[in-house]
């Protein structure tokens, strides 16, 4: 049949070859490209340009050689690939800061951290390091397995001896078809360390390993922040650390602050870093930089950054570390081939398959040093038998006609081997002397008691663990140095939002209708004792500031509503608004249900064991729960406490448990009882009786009691003043009290009641809005059956006080100063009980 074009088709299913032929790309790439195998820690490219360099002859005491040579020595007999692919592997095996130990020593310009190229090869020089030449040492006497390279016309090692643990020593990276590895350098000696403890301890766990491994060590240095991803990588062979840069922060002699970079994340380009920097910078992304530039030199890093003298240099180094590279994360993935496979490997099982691979090397290099030891033995005992029958071996010689002849005739009558035979016919004369007899003695003896010796090593495991340890701790010796990457221990994985907030201290006020905003304290300015005030907040005519705390950007806010739920947020979370700003829905920060208001606002510093928040009622009913409590907390809200009926939250106060609880009335009733009549409850109890209350009469206010503390209360229509604690007895929870102030017309009902020291001020808000700082110390103290001092000027019969809040002392300025002599509303009245 002839051979037609159709008759050589061959229909196949389209589908089988692509994945046949997928499936064989894919494993080429993983076996032969992408990956590194677990006992020498290099690719094969990795390998053929050290296998080529020391196969012409570049080792560390020679001198340098042309890039461009090596280079075409690896694509012509090894790696049939791109010169491009090869030579810039080679540079990046040469650069200080990619590799942790160089094993190319480059002459010539191999790039800089700046993400400069390097030179074209025919530029360039290199020869191999000092360090590389450890991982061929031994190469020549049986250690490993060759194969065929691309054509079958040379050999190449399969693997390298590898007289160091360097997988994990330089690490490497590589993404193959439908997986990647990822696997940091280490500090030499570590590494070493480790696998000596593994072989004197095969049970050691991952945890006893870390004690000396303890996380990566970059050639950059830089920080790496916490253990918890270093701890997860080691143990399962997958993690996530986060490096960030060295930095100080140095303070100038105008009063500036300097941020100073001396070192930077792994792999970290330094100008595409500034270029970052500046960016942010014209893009107003990152404010308070008022110059920035590169000073590094040939002695080192430092990129000099320059803060404005009101910034705070801390808030714009977390924005730097947010926003650009002076923080990233090192994903790691202990992914190599063993066994020709590749795999996940822990900690433990990297340094197990590098500790058998050098079991491996030094049993072959044993077995290749004792069968050289036997053959030149066996010829030695050839050589001891002709000198003790020199005659007749001479004349055996002198009588033969060929060297077969002779070389038979001693094999006969000698009993000689071909080799023992033929070594006597090449031995030379002088070999007769006495001198030279003797040193063939002497070498045979040695040969039998280094036979003696490789043998005993063979046939036991522990000398070859000794052998494999006295040569990593001269590895050691050789070429450990200092560790170069701090572990901060408890460092921050991430940076928070908070900490790109300056801490400061602010007022947060909340209005009747739910309108929030925060405003830094020095806001207000401290006013003398019936002044005018100043404008708060601009409010509708229906709305009036209901809440006001001071509290820090960095703290949480717990908010109680009349409902008896609790949500939180972050100081720093409520929008920062002008002074006469009304604010924003509360509904539009936390969410709130239809119906809810907030009733009580407490701030938290931190959720501590042995304190409780303690809760009272408008009906009376107090509870005492532990503030780990409320530690978690939904968006939604989580219920603080279960209400009876009609009743609803009116104030929540910090305790440590310990202290006496005041409870005041709106009839000016006042109860003072130990906390601890109330006991510790879970967070949805109800509670039981705090107060006894009369038919007309609610709770308006509740404190925790402190030494040396005076009860303050204000009423409706701006009076107050403040009368000594001890004043009030101790009574047992739930009676009716005592009274605390006289109720007439003309101070109205009380508005508020607290527990003041005289080291504090009093904010007093009214229903229109207007606002007053006065100093508790201003405030006059007299008994509990008085009604108190003026306050606060109201403008007419229709505004009342609606909020009282202490704040922090602020020393007084004078505004709107009322020099007037004291009227008869600001002299003490009295009456009896």
């Amino acid at each position: 049949m002839a051979d037609t074009p159709s008759s050589r088709v061959k229909e196949i299913n389209i589908s089988q070859e692509m994945r046949s032929s997928f499936l064989d790309y894919a494993m080429s790439v993983i076996v032969s490209r992408a990956l590194p195998d677990v006992r020498d820690g290099l690719k094969p490219v990795h390998r053929r340009i050290l296998y080529a360099m020391h196969d012409l002859g570049m080792h560390a005491d020679k001198p340098f050689k042309k890039s461009a040579r090596i280079v075409g020595e690896v694509i012509g007999k090894y790696h049939p690939h791109g010169d491009s692919a090869v030579y810039d592997t080679m540079v990046r095996m040469a650069q200080d800061f990619n590799y942790r130990y160089m094993l190319v020593d480059g002459h010539g310009n191999f790039g800089s951290v700046d993400g400069d190229a390097a030179a074209a090869m025919r530029y360039t020089e290199a020869r191999m390091s000092k360090i590389s030449m450890e991982l061929l040492r031994d190469i020549n006497k049986d250690t490993i397995d060759y194969q065929d390279n691309y054509d079958g016309a040379e050999k190449e090692p399969v693997v390298l001896p590898s007289r160091f643990p360097n997988l994990l020593v330089n690490g490497t990276s590589g993404i193959a078809v439908g997986m990647a590895t990822n696997i940091p350098p280490h500090q030499l000696g570590e590494v070493i360390d480790g696998v000596l403890a593994l072989s004197k301890d095969p049970d050691i766990t991952i945890q006893e390993l870390m004690d000396y491994i303890p996380g990566p060590d970059f050639p950059t240095a830089g920080l790496i922040l916490g253990r918890g991803g270093i701890r997860k990588a080691y143990m399962t062979g997958r993690g996530s650390i986060t490096l960030r840069a060295k930095v100080e922060i140095e303070q100038k002699s105008n009063g500036k602050e300097v941020i100073i970079v001396s070192e930077l994340p792994y792999q970290v380009n330094k100008a595409k870093l500034i270029e970052k920097i500046a960016e942010l910078v014209r893009e107003k992304r990152v404010d308070g930089i008022t110059d920035l530039r590169d000073e590094s030199d040939r002695r080192g890093m430092r990129i000099y950054i320059e803060v404005r003298k009101d910034a705070n240099a801390n808030v714009v180094l977390n924005n730097l570390y947010k926003h650009t590279a002076l923080q990233t994360t090192f994903g790691i993935n202990l992914l190599a081939l063993a066994d020709g496979q590749p795999k996940v490997l822990n900690l433990k099982q990297c340094l197990e398959h590098y500790l058998s691979h050098q079991q491996t090397v030094i049993r072959r290099r044993t077995e290749f040093e004792l069968k050289k030891a036997e053959a030149r033995a066996h010829i030695l005992e050839g050589l001891r038998t002709a000198l003790d029958h020199l005659d007749a071996v001479i004349n055996l010689i002198r009588s033969s006609q060929t060297t077969d002849i002779a070389r038979e005739g001693l094999m006969t009558q000698f009993q000689l081997s071909e080799k023992q035979a033929q070594a006597i016919l090449d031995m030379r004369l002088q070999r007769l002397t006495g001198l030279e007899r003797e040193k063939i003695e002497e070498e045979y003896q040695s040969l039998v008691k280094l036979i003696a010796e490789l043998k005993a090593i063979l046939a036991d495991e522990e000398k070859v663990l000794e052998i494999i340890r006295e040569e990593l701790l001269e590895i050691k010796e050789r070429f450990n140095d200092k560790r170069r990457t701090e572990i901060v221990s408890g460092g921050l994985e991430n940076i928070e939002d908070e900490d790109l907030i300056p801490r400061e201290n602010v007022v947060i006020t909340l209005t009747h209708n739910g309108y929030i905003k925060r405003l830094p304290v020095s806001t207000y300015r401290a006013q003398k004792r019936g002044g005018r005030g100043i404008q708060g907040m601009g409010t509708n005519e229906d709305d009036f500031v209901e809440h006001l705390i001071t509290t820090s950007t960095h703290d949480t806010i717990l908010f109680f509503t009349n409902k008896g739920k609790v949500y939180r947020s972050k100081g720093y979370e409520i929008p920062e608004l002008g002074r006469t700003a009304k604010g924003i829905p509360i509904i539009n920060l936390l969410g709130i249900e239809k119906g809810e208001w907030i009733n009580a606002m407490i701030p938290v510093q931190e959720f501590v064991d042995d304190w409780y928040l303690f809760f009272t009622t408008k009906e009376g009913i107090s509870k005492r729960s532990p503030l780990t409590s409320f530690a978690n907390i939904r968006n939604n809200g989580l219920i603080a406490l279960n209400l009876r009926e009609e009743d609803e939250l009116i104030s929540v106060r910090l305790t440590d448990g310990s202290k006496e609880i005041i409870i005041g009335t709106k009839k000016g009733m006042l109860i003072r009882f130990s906390e601890t009549d109330v006991r510790s409850m879970g967070r949805t109890a109800t509670g039981v009786k705090g107060i006894t209350l009369n038919s007309d009469d609610e709770v308006v206010g509740m404190e925790v009691l402190e030494e040396n503390t005076d009860i303050l209360i204000v009423t409706k229509n701006g009076f107050g003043k403040r009368t000594p604690a001890h004043e009030y007895r101790v009574q047992s929870r739930g009676g009716k009290g005592i009274k605390t102030c006289n109720i007439t017309d003309k101070n109205g009902d009380l508005i508020s009641m607290k527990a003041v020291t005289g080291e504090e001020d009093l904010m007093l808000i009214t229903t229109g809005g207007v606002l007053i700082r006065i100093a508790v110390d201003s405030i006059s103290s007299m008994g509990r059956n008085t009604i108190g001092v003026k306050l606060i000027n109201l403008k007419d019969e229709n505004e009342n006080v609606a909020t009282v809040a202490k704040v922090e002392k602020e020393e007084p300025s004078v505004e709107n100063e009322n020099d007037e002599q004291e009227t008869e509303a600001d002299m003490p009245e009295t009456t009896e009980e």
